[in-house]
Protein backbone atom coordinates (compact mmCIF):
# COMPACT_ATOMS: atom_id res chain seq x y z
CA UNK A 1 0.00 0.00 0.00
CA UNK A 2 1.38 3.48 -0.82
CA UNK A 3 2.99 5.11 2.22
CA UNK A 4 0.72 8.15 2.04
CA UNK A 5 -2.49 6.12 1.79
CA UNK A 6 -4.46 5.01 4.84
CA UNK A 7 -7.11 3.23 2.74
CA UNK A 8 -6.55 1.32 -0.48
CA UNK A 9 -9.32 -0.22 -2.57
CA UNK A 10 -8.05 -2.94 -4.89
CA UNK A 11 -10.25 -4.03 -7.78
CA UNK A 12 -13.43 -3.91 -5.70
CA UNK A 13 -16.72 -5.01 -7.24
CA UNK A 14 -20.17 -5.55 -5.83
CA UNK A 15 -23.14 -7.44 -7.26
CA UNK A 16 -26.50 -8.06 -5.63
CA UNK A 17 -28.33 -11.35 -6.21
CA UNK A 18 -25.96 -12.03 -9.07
CA UNK A 19 -27.93 -9.68 -11.33
CA UNK A 20 -27.43 -6.05 -10.25
CA UNK A 21 -23.80 -4.96 -10.57
CA UNK A 22 -23.29 -1.89 -8.38
CA UNK A 23 -19.51 -1.55 -8.62
CA UNK A 24 -16.88 -2.90 -11.01
CA UNK A 25 -13.10 -3.02 -10.60
CA UNK A 26 -12.74 0.04 -8.36
CA UNK A 27 -9.16 0.79 -7.37
CA UNK A 28 -8.08 3.91 -5.51
CA UNK A 29 -5.89 5.16 -2.68
CA UNK A 30 -7.20 7.54 -0.04
CA UNK A 31 -4.58 9.69 1.70
CA UNK A 32 -4.14 9.90 5.43
CA UNK A 33 -5.32 13.12 7.05
CA UNK A 34 -7.29 14.33 4.02
CA UNK A 35 -10.93 14.60 3.09
CA UNK A 36 -11.77 12.43 0.08
CA UNK A 37 -15.19 12.68 -1.53
CA UNK A 38 -17.02 10.02 -3.53
CA UNK A 39 -19.15 11.80 -6.12
CA UNK A 40 -21.21 10.61 -9.07
CA UNK A 41 -24.70 10.20 -10.51
CA UNK A 42 -27.48 8.56 -8.50
CA UNK A 43 -27.11 4.81 -8.32
CA UNK A 44 -23.39 4.77 -9.15
CA UNK A 45 -22.48 2.89 -5.96
CA UNK A 46 -21.08 5.69 -3.77
CA UNK A 47 -22.74 4.50 -0.58
CA UNK A 48 -22.06 0.87 -1.46
CA UNK A 49 -18.35 1.65 -1.77
CA UNK A 50 -18.39 3.58 1.51
CA UNK A 51 -20.01 0.63 3.30
CA UNK A 52 -17.47 -1.77 1.81
CA UNK A 53 -14.65 0.42 3.15
CA UNK A 54 -16.45 0.51 6.51
CA UNK A 55 -16.65 -3.29 6.53
CA UNK A 56 -20.45 -3.17 6.78
CA UNK A 57 -20.89 -5.18 3.58
CA UNK A 58 -18.37 -7.43 1.79
CA UNK A 59 -17.21 -6.87 -1.78
CA UNK A 60 -18.12 -9.48 -4.37
CA UNK A 61 -14.66 -9.06 -5.89
CA UNK A 62 -11.42 -7.40 -4.88
CA UNK A 63 -10.46 -6.22 -1.44
CA UNK A 64 -9.97 -3.19 0.79
CA UNK A 65 -6.94 -2.51 2.97
CA UNK A 66 -6.95 -0.09 5.90
CA UNK A 67 -3.74 0.83 7.71
CA UNK A 68 -1.97 -2.12 6.12
CA UNK A 69 -4.59 -4.71 7.05
CA UNK A 70 -7.20 -6.35 4.87
CA UNK A 71 -10.76 -5.40 5.82
CA UNK A 72 -13.00 -8.31 6.78
CA UNK A 73 -15.56 -6.39 8.83
CA UNK A 74 -15.99 -3.23 10.91
CA UNK A 75 -13.01 -2.09 12.97
CA UNK A 76 -12.23 0.42 15.73
CA UNK A 77 -10.17 2.55 13.35
CA UNK A 78 -13.32 3.39 11.34
CA UNK A 79 -16.47 5.25 12.42
CA UNK A 80 -19.59 5.76 10.30
CA UNK A 81 -21.87 8.82 10.22
CA UNK A 82 -25.18 7.75 8.67
CA UNK A 83 -27.39 9.88 6.45
CA UNK A 84 -30.43 9.09 8.62
CA UNK A 85 -28.58 9.79 11.90
CA UNK A 86 -29.14 6.20 13.25
CA UNK A 87 -29.57 7.48 16.81
CA UNK A 88 -31.04 5.45 19.65
CA UNK A 89 -34.50 7.04 20.08
CA UNK A 90 -34.80 5.98 23.70
CA UNK A 91 -31.40 7.37 24.73
CA UNK A 92 -30.33 10.88 25.64
CA UNK A 93 -27.80 12.87 23.63
CA UNK A 94 -25.14 11.97 26.21
CA UNK A 95 -25.94 8.24 26.00
CA UNK A 96 -26.02 8.33 22.20
CA UNK A 97 -22.63 10.01 21.94
CA UNK A 98 -21.13 7.67 24.53
CA UNK A 99 -22.67 4.54 23.00
CA UNK A 100 -19.62 3.47 20.96
CA UNK A 101 -17.42 3.88 24.02
CA UNK A 102 -19.91 1.83 26.05
CA UNK A 103 -19.61 -1.00 23.53
CA UNK A 104 -15.84 -0.86 23.93
CA UNK A 105 -16.07 -1.30 27.69
CA UNK A 106 -15.04 2.21 28.70
CA UNK A 107 -16.13 3.00 32.26
CA UNK A 108 -19.23 5.20 32.68
CA UNK A 109 -17.27 8.10 34.17
CA UNK A 110 -14.66 8.07 31.38
CA UNK A 111 -17.10 7.72 28.52
CA UNK A 112 -19.39 10.44 29.84
CA UNK A 113 -16.44 12.83 30.23
CA UNK A 114 -15.33 12.11 26.65
CA UNK A 115 -18.88 12.40 25.32
CA UNK A 116 -19.46 15.73 27.05
CA UNK A 117 -16.29 17.09 25.45
CA UNK A 118 -17.44 16.19 21.94
CA UNK A 119 -20.99 17.37 22.59
CA UNK A 120 -19.49 20.77 23.36
CA UNK A 121 -17.23 20.65 20.28
CA UNK A 122 -20.20 20.14 17.94
CA UNK A 123 -22.15 22.96 19.57
CA UNK A 124 -24.68 20.98 21.62
CA UNK A 125 -23.63 21.85 25.15
CA UNK A 126 -26.76 22.08 27.28
CA UNK A 127 -28.59 19.35 25.34
CA UNK A 128 -26.96 16.37 27.07
CA UNK A 129 -30.24 15.18 28.59
CA UNK A 130 -32.39 15.80 25.51
CA UNK A 131 -33.77 12.94 23.39
CA UNK A 132 -33.55 12.70 19.59
CA UNK A 133 -37.22 13.54 19.07
CA UNK A 134 -36.64 16.84 20.88
CA UNK A 135 -33.90 17.89 18.44
CA UNK A 136 -33.95 19.38 14.95
CA UNK A 137 -32.52 17.40 12.04
CA UNK A 138 -29.36 19.46 12.13
CA UNK A 139 -28.91 18.86 15.85
CA UNK A 140 -29.43 15.12 15.41
CA UNK A 141 -26.72 15.09 12.76
CA UNK A 142 -24.38 16.86 15.17
CA UNK A 143 -25.04 14.06 17.66
CA UNK A 144 -24.09 11.51 15.01
CA UNK A 145 -20.84 13.35 14.28
CA UNK A 146 -20.00 13.66 17.98
CA UNK A 147 -20.59 9.93 18.42
CA UNK A 148 -18.21 9.13 15.55
CA UNK A 149 -15.53 11.46 16.92
CA UNK A 150 -15.88 10.20 20.49
CA UNK A 151 -14.56 6.72 19.69
CA UNK A 152 -11.35 8.35 18.38
CA UNK A 153 -11.34 6.44 15.11
CA UNK A 154 -8.66 7.37 12.59
CA UNK A 155 -11.15 7.32 9.70
CA UNK A 156 -14.58 8.94 9.65
CA UNK A 157 -16.92 7.72 6.91
CA UNK A 158 -19.79 10.11 6.20
CA UNK A 159 -22.75 9.17 4.01
CA UNK A 160 -24.39 12.38 2.74
CA UNK A 161 -24.43 13.73 6.29
CA UNK A 162 -25.81 17.17 5.39
CA UNK A 163 -28.44 16.18 2.82
CA UNK A 164 -31.39 16.44 5.18
CA UNK A 165 -30.84 20.05 6.29
CA UNK A 166 -31.58 23.35 4.57
CA UNK A 167 -28.96 25.12 2.46
CA UNK A 168 -28.03 27.67 5.12
CA UNK A 169 -27.48 24.96 7.74
CA UNK A 170 -25.62 22.83 5.21
CA UNK A 171 -23.11 25.60 4.51
CA UNK A 172 -22.62 26.19 8.23
CA UNK A 173 -22.01 22.45 8.76
CA UNK A 174 -19.45 22.41 5.94
CA UNK A 175 -17.52 25.25 7.54
CA UNK A 176 -17.73 23.71 11.01
CA UNK A 177 -16.57 20.33 9.70
CA UNK A 178 -13.43 21.86 8.17
CA UNK A 179 -12.73 23.79 11.38
CA UNK A 180 -13.20 20.65 13.46
CA UNK A 181 -10.92 18.59 11.24
CA UNK A 182 -8.13 21.13 11.67
CA UNK A 183 -8.22 20.20 15.35
CA UNK A 184 -9.03 16.49 15.14
CA UNK A 185 -6.82 15.69 12.11
CA UNK A 186 -8.91 12.72 11.03
CA UNK A 187 -9.11 11.07 7.62
CA UNK A 188 -12.59 11.61 6.20
CA UNK A 189 -14.29 9.73 3.36
CA UNK A 190 -17.38 11.68 2.38
CA UNK A 191 -20.29 10.81 0.07
CA UNK A 192 -22.32 13.62 -1.51
CA UNK A 193 -24.49 14.39 -4.53
CA UNK A 194 -23.46 18.06 -4.44
CA UNK A 195 -20.71 19.22 -6.80
CA UNK A 196 -20.31 22.48 -4.86
CA UNK A 197 -20.02 20.64 -1.54
CA UNK A 198 -17.38 18.29 -2.94
CA UNK A 199 -15.34 21.17 -4.36
CA UNK A 200 -15.57 23.18 -1.14
CA UNK A 201 -14.64 20.39 1.28
CA UNK A 202 -12.33 18.03 -0.54
CA UNK A 203 -8.63 17.41 -0.83
CA UNK A 204 -9.45 14.66 -3.32
CA UNK A 205 -12.61 14.00 -5.34
CA UNK A 206 -13.27 10.52 -6.74
CA UNK A 207 -15.74 10.68 -9.62
CA UNK A 208 -17.66 7.46 -10.23
CA UNK A 209 -19.37 6.52 -13.49
CA UNK A 210 -23.01 5.36 -13.72
CA UNK A 211 -23.75 1.80 -12.57
CA UNK A 212 -21.74 -0.28 -12.48
CA UNK A 213 -19.65 2.36 -10.77
CA UNK A 214 -16.03 2.62 -11.82
CA UNK A 215 -13.47 5.36 -11.18
CA UNK A 216 -14.01 7.91 -13.92
CA UNK A 217 -11.62 10.62 -12.73
CA UNK A 218 -9.75 11.69 -9.61
CA UNK A 219 -9.52 15.45 -9.06
CA UNK A 220 -7.33 17.27 -6.53
CA UNK A 221 -8.76 20.77 -6.06
CA UNK A 222 -6.00 23.38 -5.85
CA UNK A 223 -8.01 25.65 -3.59
CA UNK A 224 -6.10 27.81 -1.14
CA UNK A 225 -8.26 28.02 2.00
CA UNK A 226 -5.78 29.60 4.40
CA UNK A 227 -6.77 33.07 5.55
CA UNK A 228 -9.91 33.16 3.42
CA UNK A 229 -13.45 33.27 4.71
CA UNK A 230 -15.98 30.79 3.23
CA UNK A 231 -17.53 33.32 0.87
CA UNK A 232 -14.12 34.21 -0.57
CA UNK A 233 -13.39 30.52 -1.17
CA UNK A 234 -16.68 30.08 -3.02
CA UNK A 235 -15.78 33.01 -5.27
CA UNK A 236 -12.23 31.76 -5.82
CA UNK A 237 -11.39 31.04 -9.47
CA UNK A 238 -9.91 27.63 -8.62
CA UNK A 239 -13.08 26.66 -6.76
CA UNK A 240 -15.28 27.75 -9.68
CA UNK A 241 -13.02 25.93 -12.14
CA UNK A 242 -13.27 22.69 -10.15
CA UNK A 243 -17.06 22.96 -10.01
CA UNK A 244 -17.19 23.49 -13.78
CA UNK A 245 -14.72 20.66 -14.48
CA UNK A 246 -16.81 18.21 -12.47
CA UNK A 247 -20.04 19.36 -14.10
CA UNK A 248 -18.59 18.94 -17.59
CA UNK A 249 -17.80 15.32 -16.72
CA UNK A 250 -21.00 14.45 -14.86
CA UNK A 251 -23.43 16.11 -17.24
CA UNK A 252 -22.58 13.44 -19.81
CA UNK A 253 -24.27 10.97 -17.48
CA UNK A 254 -27.47 12.97 -17.02
CA UNK A 255 -30.32 11.54 -19.07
Amino acid sequence: MPAEAIVEVRGAGKSYDGTVEALRDVSLALPQGGLSTLLGPSGCGKTTLLKIIAGLIPPSAGEVWVKGKKVDGPGPERAFVFQDFALLPWATVLRNVAFGLELRGVTPEQRHDIARGYIEKVGLKGFETSYPHQLSGGMRQRVGLARALAVDADIILMDEPFSSVDEQTRRKFQEELLDLLKIERKTVIFVTHSIEEAAYLSDQIVLLSPRPGTVSRIIHPAIERGGKNPDEIRRDKNYLDVVDEIWQILKRYVV
